[in-house]
């Protein structure tokens, strides 16, 4: 559970790194669709762990390697904006956010159930119908 503390730092840090990523960001990512979706600080205020979805590039891994590549020069602007509001700006450490396609991933299976569920409810009602035609009527 994050404390207040953790919650405020790595909402303030998530925001001008937002902003630092509309504005100077595309030499990173390229034609990337790149949103931050979450950061999380350590206790210790030392480590802010920016979790990012990557969407419309085939090789997301391949952009979260330039992000890591360019650590320091993103620390340095972040250091920049956020000099007046804490002491030390932690070390930065990427992670890939795939939450949003494990979501479609399971979408996608839930549906396939349903259309099965569907086509095995058809092919009992047809099987119970035959059954009903080839049955001598009792009265």
């Amino acid at each position: 559970m994050d404390t207040r503390r953790q919650l405020k730092i790595g909402s303030v840090i998530r925001e001008v790194f937002t902003d630092y990523l509309l504005r100077e960001g595309k030499h990173i990512y390229g034609n990337a669709l790149v949103t931050v979706t979450n950061v999380k600080v350590t206790p210790d205020l030392t480590i802010a762990r920016f979790y990012l979805s990557i969407y419309n590039t085939r090789e997301p891994d391949v952009v979260l390697q330039k992000f890591e590549e360019h650590t320091f020069e993103i620390k340095r602007a972040l250091a920049a904006k956020l000099r007046h509001e804490l002491r030390r700006i932690p070390e930065i450490e990427f992670y890939r956010d795939d939450t949003l396609d494990q979501v479609f991933h399971l979408e996608n299976v839930f549906k396939k159930i349903k259309e099965e569920d569907a086509r095995i409810s058809a092919l009992r009602e047809a099987h119970e119908v035959n059954q009903e035609k080839k049955a001598p009527n009792k009265k």
